[in-house]
């Protein structure tokens, strides 16, 4: 089933209040990319000709979301000045009539967009980073959205009214037809649970389950299957109590999937299969494999890059 076939099938709520805001958790030291991040947070790392955090950005603005909430830490101040306003930049594209790259700089950040941003002071795990946002975010249902996971639609993505949708889009739409907190999920080998947080539940559509139980890093036997969390959630503004109550798990961190898991047990989660590819550009592979991909898909050096891989001696 489609996700157009289950949302015209389901009656939404017109008083849920939208999505309108969006939770960037950017305060990471990206140690897997050192030496690279040493100076630069691993967020602006390009992928092709734009950084990871763009890509998030641009798909959080698809769903409709206009308020982007940056949860930073020491370093990481380029971020911030990515999306703000270079003058000297712009005037130099507008004197020597460079209009296409002036309109591409402008375009990073529309007229219609905000961008807040607040101090994550220690590491203290991901749910402590969405915890930083509870004054901004407020009494209202939020995204989250994990700069590391690439998320890019492939060509068999669902379509609504000729539209492809993002993935964060996909789940904005459900969201306003269950109401829930709503887990980006996709199936992963077993011998990898150990990375993710992992789920289970009661299907209820095709691609979408009720969750039952969340678990964060199993141990494969210990697994209660291999749905795994990818870097995409639509949350309840109660997840902030269950954060704050909870104590530290793996790693001596607060973790988001325990904070879930306390949820559990007084609201209704599901897990969404999205339809998309992700790319773990938290890793050297899947940021290689990204990059590799998507500048094949570019119109501007796809075609020569492709020849150029062709062309290679192995």
């Amino acid at each position: 089933m489609a996700l157009s076939d289950f949302t015209n099938n389901v009656k939404p709520n017109i008083a849920r209040a939208p999505v309108t805001k969006a939770v960037f958790p950017v305060a990471g030291l990206g140690t897997r990319f050192l030496p690279a991040t040493k100076a630069q947070p691993k967020e602006m790392l390009p992928v092709v000709d734009k950084p990871l955090i763009q890509y998030a950005i641009e798909e959080a603005y698809s769903a409709g979301i206009r308020h982007m909430i940056f949860v930073t830490g020491r370093n990481k101040r380029s971020i911030e000045d990515h999306f703000d306003t270079a003058y000297e930049l712009e005037a130099e594209l507008e004197t020597n009539n460079k209009l296409a790259l002036l309109r591409l700089v402008q375009d990073i950040k529309p007229d219609d967009m905000d961008c807040s941003y607040v101090r994550q002071p220690r590491s203290l795990g991901l749910g402590h980073a969405v915890l930083c946002a509870e004054r901004m975010v407020g009494n209202e249902p939020f995204a989250v959205l994990l700069a590391d996971d690439l998320m890019i639609n492939k060509p068999s993505a669902d379509q609504v009214g000729g539209t492809q949708l993002s993935v964060l889009a996909q789940m904005v739409k459900l969201y306003e037809h269950l109401g829930t907190s709503i887990l980006a999920v996709q199936e992963v080998p077993m011998e990898m649970v150990s990375r993710y947080g992992i789920v289970a539940g009661e299907v209820a559509e095709d691609r979408l389950s009720r969750v039952n139980k969340i678990i964060e890093k199993p141990k494969p036997e210990n697994a209660p299957s291999n749905l795994a969390v990818a870097g995409r959630y639509i949350l309840t503004p109660e997840i902030f109590n269950q954060i704050r109550r909870q104590t530290t798990g793996v790693q001596g961190e607060i973790q988001l999937t325990d904070g879930i898991a306390n949820l559990l047990k007084t609201q209704h989660v599901h897990a969404y299969q999205y339809y998309g590819k992700r790319y773990d550009c938290g890793s050297k592979e899947g940021f290689l494999e990204a990059t590799v991909e998507l500048a094949l898909q570019h119109p501007e050096v796809g075609a020569t890059f492709r020849k150029f891989l062709q062309d290679m001696k192995f």
